[in-house]
């Protein structure tokens, strides 16, 4: 296991949670010292300089789009003051909190975006069964996404799981993780979500999919949840053009159960690819 990606995983998906080196040191089996050094080597900063540009530039955004209350983002941004927020925005971007909110704008200053995780070829790829799926009704928080900029998915789940109490009509105790409404430019839409029996009650503010029934070839992740996409471009590029078959035009998604630890990232996970002769 990559430490340093086990602890991008761990920092992307409980930014707004406590974070401490001994924690994230602890999730990735290593320690202190390790760590510091281990992240270092693979992302160029150190592992508690990395949480505080992320933080910093996720209030950013937020100012840009005209938070109102900068002590809460100074709180949530885990600084105990607003005086001390201000001064560490002002050291990190080069202007204050109350100038990027009043120019709504943050094209000027370096934001931090979150590392994206290892994609490079698995060597331990399970072989898939196939299945048949019933149609499914996913409703949960929605995000568009491109083949780039994916490091946002932990953030999404983490609010996720904020909010699944608040979502009508579930069905069930998995959780899935759907990509739909590709375009040829490799953007997409991801949703984390739950089974629900149906729509007619569910928020505006949470995203639906109906997935239809498909055949698929399901892949099951033993690993840590960080290197999920190594699994899933070995999928694509490896396993589905030396399988015979093809790619159906279907979502894709990630299925959740109850072994899975959102806290860790362990238990493992299912990857359902719709597939055709």
């Amino acid at each position: 296991m990559n430490p340093a990606q086990r602890a991008l995983w761990f920092v992307e998906s409980h930014l707004a949670c406590e974070l401490t080196l001994d924690e994230i040191a602890g999730v990735a089996g290593i320690s202190r010292f390790h760590m510091v050094r281990a992240f270092a080597a693979a992302t160029g900063m150190s592992v508690m300089r990395y949480v505080r540009a992320r933080r910093l530039s996720e209030a950013a955004r937020a100012l840009a789009a005209g938070a109102p209350d900068i002590l809460t983002l100074a709180l949530d941004a885990d600084y105990g003051s607003h005086e001390a927020f201000t001064r560490a925005f002002r050291d990190h971007f080069g202007v204050t909190p109350e100038t990027v909110r009043s120019l709504a704008r943050i094209d000027h200053i370096g934001l931090q975006e979150p590392i994206q995780m290892d994609s490079t070829a698995s060597d331990n790829l399970q072989v898939p069964r196939f299945e048949t799926s019933k149609p499914l009704l996913v409703a949960g928080l929605g995000g568009r996404y491109s083949s780039e900029n994916g490091a946002g998915i932990p953030g999404q789940w983490q609010r996720f799981h904020q909010c699944v109490a608040d979502i009508p009509n579930r069905i069930g105790k998995l959780a899935f993780g759907v990509c739909c409404n590709g375009d040829d430019a490799g953007n997409f839409d991801y949703i984390a979500g739950v089974e629900v029996s149906d729509f007619s009650d569910l928020p505006r503010e949470f995203a639906r999919v109906w997935i239809p029934e498909a055949h698929y070839a399901v892949f099951t992740h033993r690993d840590h949840i960080s290197t999920i996409r190594r699994t899933v471009n070995t999928i694509w590029n490896h396993w589905l053009p030396a399988s015979g078959l093809k790619a159906a035009d279907a979502p894709n998604f990630e299925r959740y159960d109850e072994s899975f630890d959102p806290l860790t990232g362990d238990g493992g996970l299912e990857i359902w690819v719709p597939v055709k002769d």
